[in-house]
């Protein structure tokens, strides 16, 4: 790995990577550190962009899928979440869910973008997070899909569903060899 740029979220909206996503690298990764939703039950999410980040809202694919156990041992699962993958949408791809916005909850995880500059094919993408959730779960998040253009993507920003965030993101390239 090799760290392209950080971003500390401080009440932000969002955060864009408008520079640094070409192709020196054939696979990008973001890493999330101590995301913390200042509303209740938001929803972490990524856009993609084809314009440096002018305009947002390629459409992508995906699929979610999640486990979670809660602190008084009485639930836990491993479910397919059918609401939050889409087929041919526009909107914000969710990649952690129904937050909680206590000082002490917060999201980390990572998302792997491969091949944003190419061209030629879609540019497929994974995330994997874990979640303090507003129902005192723990929850373990991954997504994929791909965004379903062959333009190069050259931007990525991150918002909440509803209100602003605490938290650092990190870019960083990954090598071929």
């Amino acid at each position: 790995l090799t760290l392209i740029s950080t971003q500390t979220a401080s009440g932000a909206a969002s955060v864009a990577f408008t520079s640094g996503l070409d192709s020196t690298y054939d696979v990008y990764c973001f890493k999330f550190i101590d995301i913390n939703a200042a509303t209740n039950e938001a929803s972490f999410r990524i856009e993609g962009s084809t314009d440096a980040g002018s305009s947002y809202g390629i459409t992508k694919t995906t699929t979610w899928f999640y486990a979670l156990h809660n602190e008084a041992d009485t639930s836990a699962l491993l479910s397919y979440a059918a609401g939050l993958g889409v087929a041919n949408a526009t909107s914000p791809q969710i990649i952690a869910s129904t937050l909680g916005d206590d000082a002490d909850a917060c999201t980390a995880g990572e998302l792997h973008l491969f091949g944003p500059s190419s061209t030629t094919y879609v540019k497929n993408f994974y995330s994997t997070t874990n979640s303090y959730r507003s129902d005192d779960e723990t929850q373990e998040a991954f997504v994929a899909g791909y965004f379903d253009t062959t333009s190069a993507i050259n931007a990525v920003q991150f918002t909440m569903s509803s209100g602003n965030f605490d938290g650092t993101i990190a870019l960083y390239g990954i090598s071929k060899t």
